[in-house]
């Protein structure tokens, strides 16, 4: 039969051979995984180096960009919560296809799209093909190797799926550069199409056969709501204006939905967060330190291209290498912090991974607008990417190992739903601060430069797209050199202050993990 695996529940097996099946099996599980997962971190990292490309062909502000990483995050953040358990009832390995075909026409769409709307669109489907993947990749995991073997199991899968997400920035960059970006999101389709023949060839399906009841649409509806609410009033505030009434409507609106989406799953007999899995001190621990910590990395990554792109002059390949000293410290250590959880507990290696992490964000306070890479911003890239390769696997595994098997693919769903909605948060709220310092330097350079008021007023209308602002048209030549040097230091401003904020988040992160991460009784 087409998809049927022997090792696939359904399918009749000696009892002897089972386990040498399950075993047998497991090389392939890790590689398909690794790669159906890599599809969603290769696009997050190559989108962002993307984003001063699509300003320039679309004329986009800040705003538009943001919505080409939010909308993706959006519903990938809130159907991650059904995800993880749709895979449970129907079978992970089926819902796990399904999400990488979704992924893989909606990354055609991306490469397609006629316009900075239509790829708004597109990403959100992306986002919800994610959904599913996402939370996939790792309940697959868990089900296939037992829990002696599984932090080192995952350990494996963060290595090799930082080693494809490294060549992505770089890959990516470059067909940016010398291409399109088009193609950043078409180069999916083969990679997808791999993983869907992996898939079927070699991987079991399993699933969770005491779940019931009917999935949890109405949470998620809510929750989407809530956070595309909240989402919008904070982007839009930007073009909008804060007295407008749909800034503050829909920031009140997406309150009231949250709330709802408690009250939903408070009160659900088959909820798609059991409220249940929140009494585990553990388990709340590390979803608030992983919401903190990745919106921490959100921001930066959201902002760090465009400083090295408009601000340092570097190219799209140039950007996105930038990155490589991060990806490949967590593709060397991230298997050897896995086994950290099983030599110190949960506890060691979630505090002082945090507390690295954080010393990595403040030092990319420290660059200006000059010098080369390896005395700027390599060395913040190589403490932070300490910090997070000693933080993801312990994290990851002491989050899975918090709540029983069978709940496997919810627990999965969560925090990677968490993560992803820091992320949405973070690049909607630090936006905020970057704008708000952005201008507050501005103002203050303009005045210093006795610029005419018509040119000023008319530089207004260039600061929502921040370090890709130009000077006006209607600037003196030795006038528009200087505003376009004032730009860079703006910018430069802003980035130091969200850095700041990002590294006081990391230390709020290594706190909780000390008051709240327990070892498994």
């Amino acid at each position: 039969m087409i998809g049927k695996h022997p090792c696939d529940e359904g399918v009749v097996l000696a009892a002897p051979a089972s386990r040498p099946c399950a075993e047998a099996a497991r090389p392939w599980v890790l590689a398909t995984t690794i790669l159906g997962s890599s599809l969603a971190f290769i696009d997050g990292t190559v989108v962002n180096v993307a984003l001063p490309a699509l300003q320039r062909e679309f004329g986009a502000s800040v705003a538009d960009v943001q919505w080409v990483v939010e909308a993706y995050a959006l519903l990938l953040s809130a159907l991650l919560l059904v995800g993880g358990a749709v895979g449970d009832r129907l079978g992970r390995r089926r819902v796990y296809a399904s999400g990488i075909a979704l992924f893989a026409a909606a990354s055609a769409a991306c490469g397609l799209a006629a316009g900075v709307r239509q790829l708004i669109i597109a990403r959100a489907v992306q986002g919800a093909g994610a959904a599913l993947l996402v939370p996939g990749s790792l309940a697959i995991i868990s089900a296939s190797f037992p829990e002696q073997e599984r932090g080192r199991a995952i350990g494996t899968w963060s290595t090799f799926s930082a080693v494809t997400t490294a060549l992505g920035p770089v890959v990516g960059g470059w067909l940016i550069e010398h291409v399109s970006w088009r193609w950043a999101f078409l180069v999916n389709l083969p990679i997808a199409v791999t993983v869907l023949g992996l898939l079927f060839w070699r991987v079991p399906e399993s699933r969770d056969r005491e779940a019931a009841g009917r999935l949890d649409w109405m949470g998620a509806a809510l929750v989407t709501l809530g956070l595309g609410g909240i989402v919008y009033g904070l982007v839009e505030s930007t073009r909008l204006g804060w007295p407008d009434p749909r800034v503050w409507g829909s920031l009140a609106g997406g309150a009231v939905a949250l709330l709802g989406f408690t009250a939903v799953e408070a009160r659900s007999r088959f909820p798609m967060v059991p409220l249940a899995l929140f009494r585990s001190r553990t388990f709340a621990g590390a979803n608030l330190l992983t919401l903190l910590l990745y919106g921490a990395l959100g921001g930066l990554f959201f902002f760090l291209p465009m400083d090295l792109i408009r601000v340092h002059g570097y190219s799209a390949t140039a950007a996105g290498a930038a990155g490589l000293p991060f990806i490949l410290m967590l593709s060397l250590l991230s298997r050897w912090a896995g086994g950290l959880i099983d030599r110190f507990g949960p506890k060691v290696p979630l505090v002082v991974g945090p507390l690295a992490a954080g010393a990595g964000f403040a030092l990319f306070a420290l660059p200006g607008t000059s010098g080369r890479y390896w005395g700027t911003f390599f060395p913040a890239m190589v403490v932070l990417g300490l910090g997070m390769a000693i933080s993801v696997a312990p994290l990851t595994t002491t989050v899975m190992n918090a709540v029983d098997m069978r709940h496997a693919g919810i627990a999965s769903g969560v925090n990677n739903a968490v993560s992803r909605a820091a992320g949405l948060l973070a690049v909607a709220l630090m936006s905020l601060l970057v704008l708000h310092a952005f201008n507050a330097e501005m103002d203050r350079r303009l005045a210093a430069m006795n610029v005419a008021p018509d040119v000023a007023a008319a530089f207004d209308g260039e600061r929502v797209k921040l370090a890709a602002a130009e000077a006006p048209p209607g600037a003196r030549p030795s006038d528009g050199t200087t505003i376009q040097r004032a730009i860079s230091l703006a910018f430069v401003t802003g980035f130091r202050q969200m850095v700041l904020v990002a590294a006081g988040l990391a230390l709020a992160s290594a706190l909780i993990a000390a008051a709240m991460i327990t070892a498994p009784a």
